[in-house]
Order: C-alpha cells, then sequence, then structure tokens
C-alpha cells in the first residue's frame, strides 16, 4: 500500500509534508502539555530526546511501510509543523488502516484538524484503495467524537479495557469509514 517516495499534499490552508528531525522541537513544544497528551497513548514528554524518538519511530515506520505520519504546516509556513496526522495498523488484505492524529492548543477549535483528516481520508481512499478507515478513541475525548462525527466515521461500539496505556486499561471506542459511504471533500488535492 505504502509507495516508497513520500507523498505530500496540500489543501485550501494545508500543507502535509514528511515529518523530519528539525521537527522535533515543534513536536516537543505540545507533547509537553498534558491537555494533548490525556487521550495520546503516550505520556506527556518531559525531554527533547523523547521527541527525537517519536521522529524516528515515525520514519522508521515509513521506510519499513507500516505506517505515514504527515507534518500538518499551514501554507503560509510549510517549515512549521503544528500538528500531525497518518494511518497505521494497516491491513492490505482486508483494505483497512487506523487513523491517528494531534494538534497543538493554540490551533484547536480552528477547523484544521478537519481539514487535515479530510485531506488523508481522500488520500486513502483514492490512492491506497483502502475500503474501511477506522479510528480508535477514548469514549470520553468528546472533541475528537466531535471530528470523527463531522468526518462521517461512525460509532462501532465501546470495547471495554481494550488498551492498556499510562499504568491502567482503558476502553477503545471504534469509529469507521466505508468507501462506500465516503463523500470526497472539494479542497483536497495531492502535491507529489
Amino acid at each position: 500500500m505504502i509507495s516508497d517516495i513520500f507523498p505530500i499534499l496540500s489543501s485550501e490552508r494545508l500543507y502535509l509534508r514528511e515529518i523530519q528531525q528539525s521537527d522535533a522541537q515543534a513536536l516537543f513544544s505540545y507533547f509537553s502539555k498534558d491537555e494533548v497528551t490525556l487521550y495520546f497513548d503516550l505520556p506527556t514528554f518531559q525531554h527533547m530526546d523523547e521527541a527525537y524518538e517519536l521522529v524516528k519511530n515515525w520514519q522508521e515506520n515509513f521506510e519499513q511501510k507500516k505506517a505515514i505520519r504527515w507534518a500538518i504546516c499551514l501554507k503560509g509556513n510549510p517549515d512549521q509543523l503544528i500538528g500531525s496526522c497518518g494511518f497505521h495498523n494497516f491491513s492490505s488484505e482486508h483494505f483497512r488502516a487506523e487513523i491517528g492524529y494531534e494538534l497543538h492548543p493554540d490551533f484547536w477549535q480552528q477547523g484544521i484538524m478537519t481539514e487535515a483528516i479530510s485531506t488523508i481520508i481522500s488520500y486513502g481512499f483514492e490512492e491506497y484503495k483502502l475500503n474501511r478507515i477506522e479510528a480508535f478513541i477514548d469514549p470520553e475525548n468528546l472533541a475528537s467524537r466531535k471530528l470523527l462525527e463531522k468526518m462521517n466515521l461512525v460509532s462501532e461500539g465501546i470495547l471495554q479495557d481494550y488498551f492498556f496505556e499510562k499504568g491502567r486499561f482503558v476502553d477503545g471506542e471504534i469509529f469507521a469509514l466505508l468507501k462506500k459511504n465516503y463523500i470526497q471533500p472539494t479542497f483536497f488535492r495531492q502535491i507529489v
């Protein structure tokens, strides 16, 4: 599914590119905030090394064709990462993948993640030929629920104690969108 060349995507306001080690400082600036990691499967960062390790992990996963994670940048400042989004847990046999995302709090409630997720969903259905795109959230994460519902992902239920995160079991609510139920937004386009 994943090609060797990292695809650069854009939308009306956003530029989605490969994450580089030079983005570690920007990642640390928000992964070091408890409000960002509250529902994330990583603890709040305490040291810059954690951000460098996360970038390395995402890069290795892309090289091994296990996952792809885009840096979310505003078009006017394509070098400044403000968040990330991507696909992981690919199942090529079943034509499905899971999405994940996060955004710096300074950019919350501005429709940025809606635009970013719409863009990668379009890419997933068109280029990766996915039939099903999934997302898991903590049922208490109302912001993610609102985003996924806006993207027409449908809740398929809650899996009790599905994840073990930060020393405790947490429920996982699964959302999904099937290609047959998808309508492509007008602001998506692929650059490379």
